[in-house]
C-alpha cells in the first residue's frame, strides 16, 4: 500500500530543526525521555484494564525493552502499554496540539542555552523529538489496545513523515531509531545499560536490555516512592524528579512521606528548582500523578492540589481510593479533598521551617514561586494566614526581600498603616515621586510588581491589625509620624504665597480632567503627581483593567502639587498678575508631567507638544 505522506506542523519541524542543531553536552536525555513515554504507555494501559479487564489479554506482564542491532544500527525501546492508532500516531507525533505551544515556541527561539532549550522540550511533553539528536531516522510502529490494525509512522525529521499499515501482532508501541554515524556509543550494550540503569532505576516495571543473544533486567523494578528513605539517594531522587516532570534542573526541595490515620497515602514530592515555561499559563493546571495502591490513575487531579500549588511535581499513593475509582469521580470523593488539605498543610509547613532555618535559601524558592503563592493569599481563605507569613517583598529600605512581620517591626510610631506602591517594574517604583515624603520620614514602602498583588491586597486588608495603605491612593497622612529618637525635627516649608489661588485657577483651567487640585504631603522634591482618590481604584489596577479590557476609560485622578517647589511658587506669583494662556497651559502642562512619570501615555501628544513649543519659544 502507498504511504500516506504528511508535513508536520510548522512548530514541529521547528522545534525539529532546533534539535538537529542541538550541541547538547548530554545527548543520553532521549533515552530518559523515550523510557519515560513508554512506562506511561503501560501505566495508562494498566488504568484503562482496571474497567476492560480484555485489553491486558495473555500479555498481563507490562515493561520496557531495549534492543541493540548492532548490523543494522537500529536501537529499538519497545513497550506493551496503551500503543496508539493511526489517528494517534499523527496527532501526537506530527502536532503540538497542546495549548501553550505558540509560548512555547517563543521561549524557545529565544533561549540560547542549548540545554535550556533540551528541557524545555522535556517540559512541554515533547521528548520524544529528542531521539533525532542520535538518530537520522526513527520508525514507530504500534497497535492501540483492543484494535486490530497496526500503523508504522517514519521520519528522518525533515519537515515531512509517512504513515503506512504495518503487521504488529501485539499491542504496544516500538520505536527503532537508526543511529547516526558518530553516535556508536548507543549500540554499544555496556554504555546503554549503564545509562539505563540511571535513568529508570525508580520505574515500577521491568526494563530489559537484549543485545544479540543475551538479555538482562537493568532496573530494580519498584517503585520509588514505596522504598524506605534510608534506602533512596538523592541522586535516585533526582532522577525520579527527572522522570516525573521532564525536567533537567535539581529539585529545590524533596518531600517524602506516609499519611497513616483516618486515610493512608504516600507522596513524593518535589519543589522545583526553576521555574516551569507555562507556569503563568491560563490553563494552570497541576501536575501531580495521583495513583491508587501503585497503580496509574491520572496526572491531572485538578482538586488534588490548588491552583496556587501547582508547581510542584511528584506523585500521591492512597491506599483508601477505590482501585476502579474513574477520573470523573474524582472530584466528588470526600477522600480527595483530605488528601489535598493534608498536602496543602504539609508543604506550607516544610516551605516555614525552611523560611526560619534557612532564610536565603527560602529567599531563592520565593523570587521563583512568590508570585503563584500570593495567588493563594488571595483565593485561599483557609490558608491565608499561613501564606502572608511566608510572604516576602521588595521594599525602600532593604536590599534583600522582607516579611510582613520584620516591616510591622520597625514602623514608625505615629505610622498606623503597611505602605505599599504597585508597579511593573521596581526600578520604575523606587524612582516615582509618590515615595518622597515617605523617604524624607524613613517610612518604609512595600514595592509591589505582581498583577496579584493589586488583588490579595484587597481581598486582606490588614495583617495584625494594621491596614494595608497606597502611596499612590488618598492623602498621604505622614504628619503624624514622629521622627527618629534623636533625629532633628524639622519645621515644614512655608507653602508659596498664593497657593491657594493657583489651586483655584487649576480647578477652573483643568475642569473634569482631574478629580481634584490640592496641596501634596508626599512630595518632596517633585513639583506635581498623580494620586487616586480614597475609595478609587488604585492606579496601577486600573492601568491592568484597561489594558485586559475589564475597562473602558480611565478615571479623573486627583493632581498634587508641591507647594514648596520653585516652580509652583512662580506660577503662584504669576496668577497674582492675571491668568492668561501661558497659566492654562501651565496647568495642562503640570498634568501632562504628572502622567509621564507615572508611564501613562498623553491623551493628546499634538497638545503636549504645542504648549511646551509655546513655553520655550517664551522662555527663549
Amino acid at each position: 500500500m502507498v504511504a500516506e505522506r504528511h508535513g508536520f506542523q510548522a512548530e514541529v519541524s521547528r522545534l525539529l530543526d532546533i534539535v538537529a542543531h542541538s550541541l547538547y553536552s548530554d545527548k543520553s536525555v532521549f533515552l530518559r525521555e523515550l523510557i519515560s513515554n513508554a512506562s506511561d504507555a503501560c501505566d495508562r494501559l494498566r488504568y484503562l484494564s482496571l474497567t476492560q479487564s480484555g485489553l491486558l489479554g495473555d500479555d498481563p506482564d507490562l515493561a520496557v525493552t531495549i534492543t541493540i542491532d548492532k548490523p543494522n544500527r537500529l536501537l529499538t525501546i519497545a513497550d506493551n502499554g496503551i500503543g496508539m492508532s493511526h489517528d494517534e500516531l499523527i496527532a501526537n507525533l506530527g502536532t503540538i496540539a497542546r495549548s501553550g505551544s505558540a509560548q512555547f515556541m517563543s521561549e524557545l527561539a529565544t533561549e540560547e542555552s542549548a540545554e535550556k532549550k533540551v528541557s524545555l522540550i522535556g517540559q512541554f511533553g515533547v521528548g520524544f523529538y529528542s531521539a533525532f539528536m542520535v538518530s537520522d531516522k526513527v520508525a514507530v510502529t504500534s497497535r492501540r489496545a483492543g484494535d486490530d490494525k497496526a500503523w508504522t509512522w517514519e521520519s528522518e525529521g525533515r519537515g515531512e513523515f509517512t504513515v503506512t499499515p504495518a503487521e504488529k501482532t501485539s499491542r504496544g508501541t516500538e520505536i527503532a531509531l537508526h543511529i547516526k554515524s558518530g553516535e556508536d556509543q548507543w549500540l554499544d550494550s555496556a554504555n546503554v545499560a549503564k545509562v539505563v540503569a540511571k535513568y529508570s532505576d525508580h520505574i515500577a516495571l521491568p526494563v530489559r536490555l537484549l543485545d544479540g543473544t543475551s538479555q538482562k533486567h537493568v532496573n530494580q523494578a519498584a517503585a520509588l516512592w514505596t522504598r524506605s528513605k534510608s534506602e533512596i539517594t538523592p541522586e535516585q531522587y533526582t532522577e525520579f524528579y527527572h522522570h516525573i516532570a521532564h525536567a533537567f534542573d535539581a529539585p529545590w526541595a524533596t518531600l517524602h512521606f506516609k499519611a497513616e490515620g483516618k486515610i493512608d497515602y504516600t507522596g513524593l514530592i518535589f519543589i522545583p528548582s526553576s521555574k516551569p515555561f507555562d507556569l503563568f499559563h491560563p490553563d494552570r493546571k497541576q501536575s501531580l500523578k495521583l495513583y491508587v495502591k501503585r497503580v496509574f490513575i491520572t496526572d491531572h487531579c485538578e482538586d488534588l492540589l490548588p491552583g496556587w500549588l501547582r508547581f510542584l511535581k511528584g506523585i500521591v499513593d492512597s491506599e483508601d481510593l477505590p482501585l476502579n475509582i474513574s477520573r470523573e469521580t474524582l472530584q466528588a470523593n470526600p477522600l480527595i479533598a483530605k488528601i489535598r488539605a493534608g498536602l496543602i498543610k504539609r508543604v506550607l509547613s516544610e516551605l516555614g521551617k525552611i523560611a526560619e532555618n534557612e532564610p536565603e535559601r527560602y529567599l531563592k524558592f520565593w523570587e521563583t514561586f512568590g508570585a503563584v503563592l500570593k495567588e493563594g493569599i488571595y483565593e485561599d481563605e483557609a490558608n491565608r494566614a499561613a501564606l502572608l507569613k511566608l510572604a516576602r517583598f521588595r521594599s525602600t529600605t532593604s536590599e534583600a526581600p522582607v516579611s510582613l512581620a520584620e516591616y510591622i517591626g520597625r514602623m514608625k510610631d505615629g505610622q498606623n498603616g503597611i505602605y505599599t506602591i504597585s508597579g511593573d517594574e521596581i526600578e520604575a517604583l523606587q524612582r516615582s515621586p509618590h515615595l518622597e515624603g515617605f523617604r524624607k520620614k524613613g517610612v518604609e514602602v512595600l514595592l509591589l510588581t505582581d498583577a496579584v498583588d493589586e488583588f490579595w491586597m484587597q481581598a486582606v486588608g490588614e495583617y495584625e491589625g494594621k491596614p494595608f495603605k497606597s502611596a499612590t491612593r488618598g492623602a498621604a497622612d505622614l504628619a503624624a509620624v514622629k521622627p527618629a529618637e534623636g533625629a532633628k525635627d524639622e519645621k515644614p516649608e512655608p507653602k508659596a504665597e498664593g497657593i491657594d489661588n493657583l489651586i483655584a485657577l487649576m480647578r477652573l483651567t483643568l475642569k473634569d480632567a482631574v478629580k481634584d487640585v490640592r496641596i501634596s504631603d508626599r512630595l518632596t522634591d517633585s513639583a506635581c503627581c498623580l494620586v487616586a482618590a480614597e475609595g478609587d481604584l488604585d492606579i496601577h489596577l486600573e492601568k491592568l483593567l484597561r489594558q485586559h479590557k475589564k475597562l473602558e476609560a480611565g478615571l479623573p485622578r486627583v493632581l498634587e502639587i508641591n507647594g514648596t517647589h520653585p516652580m509652583i511658587a512662580s506660577l503662584a506669583q504669576a496668577v497674582s498678575k492675571g491668568a492668561n494662556e501661558a497659566l492654562s497651559d501651565a496647568c495642562f502642562l503640570l498634568l501632562d508631567q504628572a502622567r509621564i512619570q507615572d508611564g501613562e501615555p498623553l491623551p493628546d501628544p499634538a497638545a503636549f507638544a504645542r504648549r511646551m513649543n509655546a513655553f520655550l519659544q517664551r522662555g527663549l
